[in-house]
């Protein structure tokens, strides 16, 4: 009896521990995030979501598919306050959006470092899913390192998987510890899977941030190529490289001589797997310089030399 009071009584305190760090993170990191509205055409709703308020001269961090097909944007937080928005930077490949509201000692959170997280450590989401505002959903980090794929196609890599729920509009919210670090800014869900949420990696949100606020957009390479993976052997195994079935014209593939048919293999030297793998090679750093392009056509292996142009 002496043992089951004393087992109770510890978690109880096991209990209130959880329950005061989900406390203290929540009323350290609420006043910073906001409820984005999104207005369309003539006025009409396009959509709402959530975003957080990350440096002190009003820059808020959102989801690009948050203010999609916005004309103008509305920016309201917990304590009441509304802010016309405007877009500093969008970046739909990654899935975020830096804007800016005008005001003075605004509250504001800082990202964290994603490269420390661990799994199995508590994650608090916060945001105004269904308009309800400023929701609070914890839960554990239950994966790293994972990818999904963006709303343009491309793949989103170091993306964090948790079960802290998430519903629409919570969008573009804080997935924080609870020492009120911004590790990620939650982006989707599966349904109707039960807890398989996800949000950028902060350390990606932080790149890509600085970027926006730089130059307002995330300069990437491209050649001009529509490509699939080649059709499985035989025996069922999978091939690698990249089957070319259109190529735009004037682009730098076009210009290289790249044809529809033709099996890329490697980029740069390096092994192309899929259409991925060549994604996360163009990067900026391409732009303009030529790089050797391996290929096979008609079953001839040679190698042209393509100069990737800003996309």
């Amino acid at each position: 009896m002496g043992a089951s009071l004393a087992a109770a009584g510890a978690d109880n305190v096991l209990l209130d521990a959880y329950s005061e760090a989900v406390t203290r993170t929540v009323e350290d990191v609420s006043p910073a995030v906001v409820k984005i509205e999104a207005s369309g055409r003539r006025g009409r709703a396009a959509g709402s979501g959530s975003g957080f308020l990350f440096s002190t001269d009003g820059l808020v961090l959102t989801n690009s598919h948050v203010i999609a097909g916005s004309t103008s944007l509305t920016a309201t937080l917990p304590a009441g306050q509304a802010f016309d928005a405007t877009v500093v930077g969008d970046d739909p490949d990654t899935d975020l959006a830096v804007l800016r509201v005008n005001g003075a000692g605004l509250p504001f959170v800082r990202l964290g470092d994603s490269g420390r997280v661990r799994v199995g450590q508590v994650a608090v989401a916060i945001g105004n899913p269904y308009g309800f505002d400023c929701s609070v959903t914890s839960g554990v980090v239950s994966a790293l390192g994972r990818s999904l794929r963006s709303r343009t196609g491309r793949l989103m890599d170091d993306v964090i998987q948790t079960d802290a729920s998430l519903n629409p509009g919570n969008s573009g919210g804080p997935l924080v510890t609870t020492r009120g670090e911004v590790i990620g800014v939650n982006t989707a869900m599966i349904l109707p899977a039960q807890g398989l949420c996800f949000a950028i990696a902060s350390n990606t949100a932080s790149f890509v941030a600085g970027k926006l606020v730089e130059d307002g957009r995330i300069r990437r390479s491209y050649l001009g190529v529509g490509g699939q993976m080649p059709a499985r052997g035989p025996r069922g195994e999978a091939n690698a490289g990249i089957v070319v079935i259109s190529v735009e014209s004037g682009s730098p593939a076009d210009v290289a001589g790249l044809r529809p048919g033709d099996v890329l293999v490697a980029f740069d030297h390096q092994p192309l797997l899929g259409v991925d793998e060549l994604h996360r090679q163009l990067t900026a750093e391409r732009i303009g310089r030529p790089t050797p392009v391996t290929l096979v056509r008609r079953g001839e292996r040679r190698q042209v030399i393509v100069v990737p142009k800003e996309k």
